[in-house]
């Protein structure tokens, strides 16, 4: 049970250091008033769907890592390009957007640099999902 997440939802990365707005193109025709898309488990396309998260602190990542050996091993973080190629888990099954499972407001999305992305805000408050 949670709440479907729309275009305009609020996303956190745990080695982002700015949240980021999430982006929902209306591929179906499954919308919330006014006329927002709701996002489903395949919306995990990176500069698309996922926009950065302002500077990336993951030594996996390896911008990162460079910028962090040059500094002496002082932590440098870098701008956050988001690498998301495996797509949100725990929609809701009995909820489908285009086929696939809906997502609700504990979905979450794993980066390749190792960040969890969460979801902070969802964009909507009114439709509950089972």
């Amino acid at each position: 049970m949670g709440l479907c997440v729309c275009s305009g939802a609020i996303l956190q990365c745990a080695f982002g250091s700015a949240p980021s707005t999430f982006m929902v193109f209306p591929s179906s025709t499954t919308t919330m008033p006014p006329s927002t898309p709701i996002a489903n488990s395949m919306d995990n396309k990176p500069m698309v769907n996922i926009l950065p998260f302002g500077m990336c602190s993951s030594l996996d990542n390896p911008t990162v890592a460079a910028t962090t050996a040059a500094a002496m091993g002082m932590l440098t973080p870098m701008p956050c390009i988001p690498a998301t190629a495996a797509p949100w888990l725990l929609g809701s099954p009995a909820v489908l957007i285009g086929g696939l499972p809906a997502l609700n407001d504990s979905s979450k999305c794993m980066c390749q640099w190792g960040g969890m992305i969460s979801v902070v805000v969802p964009g909507q408050f009114a439709v509950q999902l089972p």
